[in-house]
């Protein structure tokens, strides 16, 4: 399915746990979603920041990610609230042709909107997109210390397929190790 097809399911209402409605719609290779990424990561706390696969406080790694929207290697949601960004949930498709049906799964939810189902509201539809490309298998990659995000993969089925030891370097100069996780997406319905 071509991610205009996609496109026509957005923009969405979205109620949650705690009874705000928030709006789920396609982010945009505009200068507008590009200001509004930055914005938001500017306002993240630093332990936020620490393991964020890109640095999106930086102009020209959120200019790339607006390319790859252009391209198609990236498709990405935006959760609004009163016309700030409150999260978001992208897929990036891998460029190998050996794992071209394999996307990794980037989301990240505004401190103030965590703990009321919003993560877990875009990991389904970033799920739905994912089915919608055609990818066979999700994967999201974390540190053991994220405890929570590990967690709530874990709850809604990704499984730990390996752990790499002294993979990465945060924004410290401290290295951690790193969890690949995945999932399995035939089969698997919306309802996470």
């Amino acid at each position: 399915m071509a991610s205009s097809d996609i496109s026509q399911r957005y923009p969405k209402k979205l109620r949650l746990n705690d009874g705000r409605e928030f709006t789920i719609r396609v982010m945009e290779a505009t200068e507008a979603d590009r200001s509004l990424i930055l914005k938001f990561a500017n306002e993240l706390q630093e332990d936020d920041l620490l393991y964020l696969r890109t640095d999106i406080t930086d102009p020209v790694v959120v200019s790339q990610w607006i390319e790859n929207l252009r391209t198609g290697h990236t498709f990405s949601l935006i959760a609004e609230m009163d016309k700030d960004v409150a999260g978001y949930a992208s897929v990036h498709r891998e460029p190998a042709r050996w794992t071209r049906d394999v996307g990794e799964l980037r989301i990240n939810a505004a401190l103030r909107f965590r703990g009321i189902g919003l993560g877990r509201a875009l990991v389904a539809e970033g799920f739905s997109v994912g089915k919608s490309l055609g990818l066979r298998k999700l994967c999201g990659m974390l540190t053991p210390e994220q405890n929570g995000a590990r967690t709530a993969f874990e709850r809604l089925g990704f499984r730990v397929e390996a752990d790499l030891q002294d993979w990465v370097i945060d924004r410290r100069g401290r290295l951690h190790d790193i969890l690949v996780m995945t999932i399995d997406l035939h089969g698997l319905t919306n309802e996470v």
